[in-house]
């Protein structure tokens, strides 16, 4: 079993991350496995050195102590670019010059898992256009034509196991059809891979063979399947927790100033004794369990 923990350097880590990092470090030792760190550190706008080191800070702070060296991201960009250009060659990419104004301000745009489903303004342009916009210096992200691309893998799913929170288990489910995420992003305009990319490559690269992670991250799963499917990945066994929400019954988040870990620190927790208050689901007042 290998399992690990993928923070993204944009801020200190909160109640929530430090839970979610002690379940999966917990599981893998509970099956003599391996637990990795990763840094999702290709965010240029918002990826931060100091934040790197106040993650690894962070987390031997609460006693979590990862096998291997770190794996960063911005080391891997090569890995991107031969997947990008795998999918192009594939004719399942397609450059968007759209904005995020533009999307929201389209009329046809139904929302899905991730917000507002991209409309498909771009997909029919012709390549002579694409050449031109590409070579004049227009901002674009690449897109994956998702009805094709489904067409092509064929019927998928993938092994899903219950919360180690819950005591019964169930069978493998099947995930719900990636169409309702639309034409997702894989290499965005600011980075050089989107979060489904990249994470699905990684955690082939990494052996990883259990993500656990949060249910807000659920419907992200049927999307990571379905590239590992195109690109002949291996596909893990997926288990996702419920998310640690305040009393106004919203998840944490860095953006709200959520709960930090390094804030509980300089406050003086006793990090042995929130450690073990963490794995048994007892959490401070305000704080308790929902699903996204």
């Amino acid at each position: 079993m290998v399992t690990r923990f993928a923070p993204s350097p944009t801020g200190r880590l909160h109640l929530g991350h430090g839970w979610s990092a002690l379940l999966a470090m917990d599981m893998a030792r509970a099956h003599g496995g391996t637990f990795r760190l990763r840094i999702e550190d290709i965010d240029g706008t918002r990826s931060r050195p100091e934040h790197v080191a106040g993650i690894i800070e962070d987390l031997h702070w609460l006693g979590i102590e990862w096998d291997g060296d770190i794996v960063f991201q911005s080391a891997r960009l090569g890995a991107y670019d031969m997947a990008l250009e795998r999918l192009r060659s594939m004719g399942l990419l397609y450059p968007c010059f759209c904005t995020r104004a533009d999307i929201a301000a389209s009329a046809s745009a139904p929302h899905g898992p991730e917000g507002p489903v991209y409309p498909g303004t771009c997909r029919g342009l012709d390549e002579a256009e694409r050449k031109s916009r590409i070579a004049a210096g227009a901002p674009h992200a690449w897109r994956i034509d998702m009805m094709q691309a489904v067409e092509r893998a064929g019927p998928i799913g993938w092994k899903a196991l219950p919360s180690p929170l819950e005591a019964s288990a169930g069978p493998a489910s099947i995930g719900a059809a990636p169409l309702a995420a639309g034409d997702v992003v894989l290499a965005r305009k600011d980075a050089p891979a989107s979060y489904h990319l990249s994470c699905t490559l990684d955690d082939a690269a990494m052996g990883v063979t259990h993500v656990l992670r949060g249910d807000d991250l659920s419907a992200a799963t049927d999307i990571h399947r379905l590239i590992q499917a195109l690109l002949d990945l291996p596909s893990p066994t997926y288990i996702h927790h419920p998310l640690l929400v305040g009393a106004d019954g919203k998840r944490l988040a860095k953006r709200d100033g959520s709960i930090a870990l390094a804030d509980l620190r300089t406050q003086g927790t006793d990090p042995g004794r929130l450690a073990g208050d963490l794995r048994a689901a007892r959490f401070p007042i305000g704080i308790s369990l929902g699903r996204a």
